[in-house]
């Protein structure tokens, strides 16, 4: 079967961008990230119209949906490249269009910086400075929250989020959760619930757009429901 991929081109943050159409024979059940690979392992690389391209930038490592480098906007929504797959997306007639995500700086094409969302995490101190709570009652929540792949597409549709704002967005909730179960007692989890008021639950708009996008279904709701009764209402 016959797939256009219209990508977005930009070799960097500071340049202009363009669109560039590829075609891609394969089956429907191919992802993003098989034809990506397709594309760049050509001898030599041409876009749709027969003109020579330079390889396409992006990003992936584990291609098992266990990682979150490889998000990017499909057809306008932020998703993961290696499980979105060809035939949900779109045919011969209608392209399949990839550009970045547009909440970080581009490095180029479809890669872009998110370290942004580590700086979050450094500024709101979300990290143990005492053993772990071992209790049995909050290992689901615990684990849920350790699933998160800081992909950064809850960032990408959230309404509040903004790189240089104060609001750290939903990745940094997740940790926040799992970090209040995991800190019993003393300073620190007190001043993780103090972070927490103050670069998430302050900003919050409660639009749970994160919820609907997550890739991985984390319970968004449940955790923020959670976070916010321990760090607001001391419960």
């Amino acid at each position: 079967m016959r797939f256009a991929l219209k990508i977005m081109r930009q070799k960097d943050s500071a340049t202009p961008s363009r669109f560039q159409t590829f075609a891609y024979e394969g089956s429907p059940e191919d992802s993003v990230a098989q034809a990506l690979n397709e594309l760049n392992s050509r001898d030599t690389l041409e876009d749709a119209e027969k003109n020579p391209a330079d390889r396409i930038v992006w990003e992936c490592s584990c291609l098992q949906r266990k990682c979150g480098a490889c998000a990017m906007r499909i057809n306008g929504l932020p998703r993961l490249a290696c499980s979105t797959f060809l035939g949900e997306l779109g045919g011969k007639n209608k392209p399949i269009v990839l550009e970045p995500l547009s909440k970080f700086p581009v490095v180029a094409d479809l890669k872009v910086d998110r370290s942004i969302m580590f700086e979050n995490m450094k500024r709101t101190k979300l990290w143990l400075e005492e053993n772990a709570s071992m209790d049995r009652r909050e290992h689901e929540n615990q684990y849920q929250s350790s699933r998160c792949l800081m992909c950064g597409c809850c960032l990408e549709v959230c309404p509040i989020f903004r790189p240089d704002g104060k609001f750290s967005g939903a990745a940094s909730m997740v940790a926040a959760s799992k970090l209040m179960d995991q800190a019993e007692y003393g300073e620190h989890r007190n001043e993780i619930l103090e972070k927490y008021r103050q670069f998430y639950f302050e900003g919050c708009g409660k639009a749970l757009s994160c919820r609907k996008i997550c890739p991985l279904g984390l319970p968004l709701e449940d955790m923020l429901v959670r976070s916010n009764a321990a760090a607001v209402w001391h419960r």
